[in-house]
């Protein structure tokens, strides 16, 4: 089966046309064409992202099934609901949205990946998200500790559709905080679910679930054109999760 190959300003194929089981790379769509802000925002909006490494093309894909979180089935264990409670509590410690995305969206190139020698997130990559957080479309959520950036991670917003990107962590639980931060935000925002693109054994224990990728696609649909959610947290967003009654797991 052949891949498609885009010129700059083609339009991606069709996510059903994705490579499936049965060919050399499950999920891969395309390859080629640009990563300026509207083939960024059409990718999205029809569950098409960008990942590559140094040295190949630029490389599109649509998975089947899809990793997702529904914000409401999202699981607070009680050692994170402690680690909140604390962090809620303290004067010190705070949530900031978009305060330094160029930071975090480095940082997160820089974070070490289990089984992986480099990075996805290449100086393209970083460019152009760095664009797309300009245009308003790409958000930072940022997990602040004695005024230093202590974890967090970075999402496209498409309407009411989120897309997770990547996190990173400098102090235990940073980015797990940032993370519960997104899915009260999301709550509050009338977002029902963040993309986790692939599966992970880590997403799956804060509630994630495969989503076969023909109803994630209806949903990004229903969602995509809905009035945008407001960028901003306030420390009450804690009680979204806080007041929810204690996981019996640790």
């Amino acid at each position: 089966m052949q891949l498609p190959w885009l010129e700059p300003g083609d339009p991606l194929p069709d996510p059903a046309s994705a490579w499936g089981d049965a060919d050399p790379v499950p999920g891969l769509l395309a390859a080629g064409g640009a990563l300026d802000v509207a083939t960024l925002r059409q990718a999205y909006s029809h569950c098409v992202f960008p990942w590559f490494s140094d040295g190949q093309p630029i490389l599109w894909w649509s998975p089947d099934p899809r990793m997702v979180l529904q914000v409401a089935q999202f699981k607070l264990h009680r050692s994170l609901r402690r680690t909140l409670t604390r962090f809620a509590a303290t004067a010190r410690c705070e949530i900031r949205i978009d305060y330094a995305f160029k930071d975090v969206i480095a940082a997160c190139a820089e974070a070490p990946r289990l089984g992986q020698s480099g990075t996805w997130i290449v100086p393209e990559m970083v460019d152009a998200y760095c664009a797309l957080h300009r245009a308003g479309d790409a958000h930072s959520v940022e997990t602040w500790i004695d005024g230093e950036l202590a974890g967090g991670l970075y999402c496209v917003g498409i309407g009411r559709a989120v897309f997770g990107e990547s996190m990173f962590a400098r102090r235990p639980d940073a980015s797990k905080i940032a993370l519960a931060a997104l899915v009260c935000l999301c709550r509050r925002g009338g977002v029902e679910m963040i993309d986790c693109q692939q599966k992970t054994s880590h997403l799956g224990s804060l509630g994630a679930h495969e989503l076969p990728r023909a109803r994630f696609v209806s949903h990004v649909a229903e969602t995509r054109n809905l009035p945008v959610p407001r960028w901003q947290f306030e420390p009450i967003y804690w009680n979204e999760l806080l007041s929810a009654r204690p996981s019996s797991t640790t």
